[in-house]
């Protein structure tokens, strides 16, 4: 399986930006769909934006649609979401994942791996 780990994250206003990167290790990451999901306390995990693994493919929730940007570095073994005109209710724990079958697959959230995530709190 592919180790994950995610960084980027932090505290920032309401119209900034951040950019989350997800670092992988193990067998070829050109191999996987990657996929990025988060979790707001007290709600259900949801998927965010999912990339091909030719990053040809992406998906994208309607509440990030236009906002946020998934992409990834197959040389660099790492997959980036990039975060724009953030909102109070983008807050929460954000976890990269992987998985070898399908898109689809890492969209539905069952996906073969996952990190650990990391936090993004987003202040009025």
């Amino acid at each position: 399986q592919v180790q994950l780990v995610e960084s980027g994250g932090g505290l920032v206003q309401a119209g900034d930006s951040l950019r989350l990167s997800c670092a992988a290790s193990g067998p070829p990451f050109s191999n996987y769909h990657m996929g990025w999901f988060r979790q707001a306390p007290g709600k259900e995990r949801e998927a965010v934006a999912a990339i091909s693994w030719t990053g040809g493919s992406t998906w994208y929730a309607d509440s990030v649609k236009g906002r946020f940007t998934i992409s990834r570095g197959n040389a660099r073994n790492t997959a980036y979401l990039q975060m724009n005109s953030l909102k109070p209710e983008d807050t929460a724990v954000y976890y990269c994942a992987a998985d070898e079958d399908g898109l689809s697959e890492v969209v539905a959230g069952i996906a073969g791996s996952w990190g650990q995530g990391t936090q993004v709190t987003v202040s009025s």
